[in-house]
């Protein structure tokens, strides 16, 4: 990740349903596009914070998906820097991708009932704000 982080932006990423298909408690497949624009935004300098549910072996099975495919994560379900200014347990983000966000674009894959994040318009929509 670049060392410059004064213009980059904090960005939590859901887990299943985004970056992964929905099989949870497995690891789904890798939703298309995931992988290719969570490791552009890490050469930006954007710092990922995992943000999921999930909890003890089936949270560290997420974070291993993250290592096993180079993207770096600036903390898993935390924000180190907002205890300066604040003891909620939301964690603050510029930006939330998840695929039960109001707005978040996703399509279905055929025979799957539950849609997943649409990458390639989340890749328009970062280009189209100079996030990437």
């Amino acid at each position: 990740m670049a060392k410059d982080n004064a213009h980059s932006m904090i960005i939590a990423v859901d887990f299943d349903g985004t970056c992964v298909e929905h099989d949870y408690p497995a690891v789904g497949m890798d939703v298309d596009g995931a992988v290719d624009v969570l490791r552009a935004l890490n050469r930006k300098g954007h710092r990922l914070i995992l943000f999921t549910m999930r909890s003890g072996a089936k949270l560290e099975a997420a974070v291993k998906w993250f290592r096993d495919r180079k993207i770096e994560l600036w903390d898993v379900n935390h924000n180190p820097e907002q205890r300066e200014w604040t003891e909620s347990p939301k964690v603050h983000a510029d930006i939330y991708i998840d695929d039960s966000s109001l707005g978040c674009p996703v399509m279905f894959i055929d025979g799957v009932r539950r849609p997943v994040v649409n990458w390639s318009k989340i890749r328009a929509l970062l280009e189209y704000d100079r996030v990437l």
